[in-house]
């Protein structure tokens, strides 16, 4: 795939969260990086934060849109001539209150981030990946440990990351005759404004609730540079990174 300082990678959801974390570290290891997110605001300040000038790109997305993705790798080529590596990271948490409560049009809304989004993104990055010379390049889903195992009332959420195992193992699949790896990286506890509430204390599986430990969200931005520095010989096809103390390996 070259050195870092050639390698070009596509963010979604890079104004907040694990998404700025992981765009600031593939900055600093020498990656041009494309940021998007619906907000510009956010984007521009991770591109000041960063330093990195002409390597940063912010480019305000609506991953639900197909036209505004296709013209967000457009933006990628026209000003890196490439795109090696996509993190397809955004997303949303569910709706408040019981599912039972929800709207159609609240379910739908995680649905259309969560899943449609991440779709989109992917088959973008294929076209892209499968054009350019040389071919090939890296995708790493962000699919959650609710891809694993869910949290009480997070039907929406958990649904939409269980469909990212299947995502992630059929474009893996897909893409090996195009030199194409596709991975997943499921995520546990990382201290970002979503997990604010799990230090206060978080529903769990026998009715009670606690805090839950949380770890610093650098740890993840390292284990995406990790895996996005493979060669495309070698596939993380799934890794879990988490907080070493949260309720996961045994839950419920």
């Amino acid at each position: 795939m070259g050195t870092s300082s050639s390698r070009v990678a596509v963010i979604t959801g890079a104004g907040t969260g694990i998404g700025r974390a992981s765009a600031l570290a593939l900055l600093k290891d020498g990656w041009n990086v494309v940021l998007a997110g619906r907000r510009p605001e956010p984007l521009a300040s991770v591109v000041a934060e960063s330093g990195a000038g002409e390597r940063a790109l912010a480019v305000p997305t609506d991953v639900t849109d197909p036209a505004s993705v296709a013209a967000l790798f457009a933006a990628a080529v026209q000003q890196f001539g490439r795109v090696d590596l996509l993190f397809n990271n955004a997303g949303v948490s569910n709706p408040p209150g019981p599912f039972e409560d929800w709207t159609p049009e609240q379910w739908r809304g995680v649905v259309d981030l969560n899943l449609n989004g991440m779709f989109y993104c992917l088959q973008q990055a294929f076209r892209t990946m499968r054009a350019q010379s040389p071919r090939g390049g890296r995708i790493i889903n962000n699919g959650s440990i609710s891809a694993q195992t869910p949290r009480p009332n997070s039907i929406a959420y958990t649904a939409t990351k269980h469909a990212m195992n299947g995502l992630t193992k059929s474009a893996a699949l897909d893409g090996r005759a195009f030199d194409i790896a596709v991975g997943q990286i499921d995520i546990g506890n990382a201290t970002t404004d979503m997990t604010t509430a799990m230090a206060q204390g978080m529903p769990q599986a026998d009715g009670s609730v606690r805090a839950e430990a949380r770890m610093d969200v650098a740890h993840v931005a390292d284990a995406v540079v990790a895996m996005a520095r493979l060669p495309l010989g070698a596939n993380v096809l799934n890794m879990t990174v988490m907080a070493t103390g949260m309720p996961f390996v045994g839950r419920g």
